[in-house]
């Protein structure tokens, strides 16, 4: 059943309930006042998405095809955005988005932590299917996603779209892994997990932590395959790129890949950023709040762009975040009204942000409530530009958005980090988390586990905390049912195992050596990511 309803209103209240479940097929679409745009079977296949079969439909009329942006954010919390209910950050541009187009609200990332959920969004493929479960904590300098997968940016390329990628990459250093190996014309941005923003003496810059005043070489900014220095503030200077980009072509179909740093650590914001929160006392949230401020200016321009080059009704825009807010920052950030952060498998990990707005493809002001991932990424871009690229796991959401498909786009939605897991269905929700006999005194001054030289392990000698969660009465997964609903868990376990024996049995590319400690349930499990 396609869950449907009319946008809320900017101003009111966090959405805590399940949406309500209209007659199959019926689209409640209702015109939008006083809103003004401010700015399965699983079998092993063949590694890369299907080629295109024939001329891109648009392209074969003498039109057009549309351009496709995608603006990836980093650790951004869902509670943090306006249109799903944030109260304290003024995102108005990321909610005009929303209110020209479609927001999803059970919108999913394939692993709760940056680098595979990347992997899994670049190829529409879950990550574990390729090698790349676990963040490669600096290994991605001398290794990377498997070269052997293609990615989005590649099936658009193929389809006559010039292509250009801006910021984070994550996916590794050398020449065969560098984003222009991997379909993507031009790039510039930073090749690891992230990158220090502004040095810390600039005046009116706030950082939380110790002083930042130079770029280490490790995080340095690239352009093309070459360093170049930045002094901006690095949000801006990638959304610099990004205007240019467009700029660049606008008389041809493009698609670009911006891919923020913000807001993950380091926290730091300009002057500029902070002025409209000068009012938030701790100094944490104030500078998360300014940075995520900064994003929805990069909105804002992107949008402004597509505007004067006369391409706005034209472009898919997507928007994202790569997982849930970080915990470990001192509680600056919200996944409200999800339990859970960065790292985990509960909601606040893995469920985030997911916006697509296409005024000539899409109609404005819906909300759609049935779970969609970020691997539909791939088929839906390449959809949109009229020959939708496949795989086992990416669903072309257009139809489903458009109203001219039954049903779901998935019966499930798969998760797993070495021992951790999860599986979704429409209704249900089972965690399983690896049973653990470290204590907190086992953990770092980072507040991390010291792995083993081999990695974590991916087994659970000790078990698991199962847990059970009824989405549509308890989205906050506040209520274990695993001992009252025994069938429902004993089915998703299995179905779970299912999609488990399509996966290689060969080990991940990059054994797991981040985790840490966290309660579940009243009981202390160990996170591997």
């Amino acid at each position: 059943m396609i869950r449907l309803s009319a946008i809320r209103s900017l101003g009111s209240p966090a959405m805590t309930a399940p949406l309500p479940r209209p007659l199959p097929g019926r689209l409640w679409l209702p015109a939008l006042a006083g809103i003004a745009f401010l700015l399965t079977a699983c079998t092993e296949p063949p590694s890369a998405p299907t080629e295109p079969s024939a001329e891109p439909e648009a392209a074969a009329a003498g039109e057009r095809p549309p351009n496709i942006v995608l603006v990836f954010a980093d650790d951004l919390g869902i509670g943090d955005i306006g249109v799903y209910g944030g109260e304290v950050i003024s995102t108005p541009n990321i909610d005009a988005l929303a209110a020209a187009g479609v927001r999803a609200t059970e919108g999913y990332v394939s692993h709760p932590v940056c680098s595979p959920s990347r992997a899994g969004m670049l190829t529409g493929r879950y990550q574990a299917r390729h090698g790349w479960e676990f963040n490669p904590a600096g290994r991605d300098v001398e290794n990377g996603m498997s070269a052997a997968e293609r990615t989005f940016a590649d099936a658009l390329k193929d389809l006559g779209y010039a292509t250009g990628m801006v910021g984070k990459w994550h996916l590794g250093y050398q020449r065969e892994h560098h984003p222009m190996s991997r379909g993507f014309d031009e790039y510039f941005g930073v090749l690891a997990g992230g990158s220090i923003f502004i040095d810390s003496r600039t005046p009116g810059v706030e950082t939380i932590g110790p002083p930042l005043t130079e770029r280490p070489e490790r995080v340095a900014v690239s352009r093309g395959f070459e360093t170049v220095e930045v002094e901006e503030y690095l949000t801006d200077a990638f959304t610099d790129e990004a205007v240019a980009f467009i700029d660049r072509h606008s008389d041809e179909p493009f698609f670009l890949y911006l891919s923020h740093t913000t807001p993950h650590t380091p926290l730091q914001a300009t002057e500029r950023y902070l002025e409209p929160y000068r009012h938030i006392e701790d100094p944490r949230t104030r500078v998360y709040a300014a940075m995520v401020g900064s994003l929805d200016e990069s909105v804002a321009r992107v949008v402004a762009k597509l505007r004067e080059i006369g391409q706005y009704e034209n472009t898919l825009i997507a928007f994202l975040s790569d997982n849930g807010c970080a915990g470990y920052i001192g509680h600056a950030c919200s996944n409200a009204p999800h339990k859970g952060f960065k790292r985990y498998h509960h909601e606040g990990g893995i469920r985030t942000p997911f916006i697509l707005s296409w005024p000539d493809g899409l109609p404005a002001g819906q909300v759609y409530g049935e779970p969609v991932i970020s691997l539909d990424l791939l088929a839906t871009f390449t959809g949109a530009a009229g020959n939708a690229a496949t795989t086992e796991d990416s669903v072309d959401l257009l139809p489903y958005l458009r109203g001219e498909a039954d049903g779901r786009p998935h019966e499930h939605l798969y998760w797993r980090s070495g021992p951790n897991m999860a599986i979704r269905d429409e209704r249900w929700k089972l965690i399983r988390y690896r049973r653990t006999d470290f204590t907190t005194d086992d953990l770092d001054e980072t507040g991390r586990l010291t792995p083993p030289e081999e990695g974590w392990p991916t087994d659970a000698p000790l078990g698991h905390v199962t847990m059970l969660y009824d989405l549509d009465a308890d989205p906050g997964e506040t209520v274990n049912l695993a001992a009252e609903h025994p069938d429902v868990v004993e089915r998703l376990s299995a179905r779970h195992a299912e999609w488990v024996a399509t996966l290689p049995t060969d080990p991940a590319i990059l054994p797991a050596v981040r985790s840490t400690l966290v309660e579940a349930d009243g009981e202390t499990v160990q996170l591997i990511f």
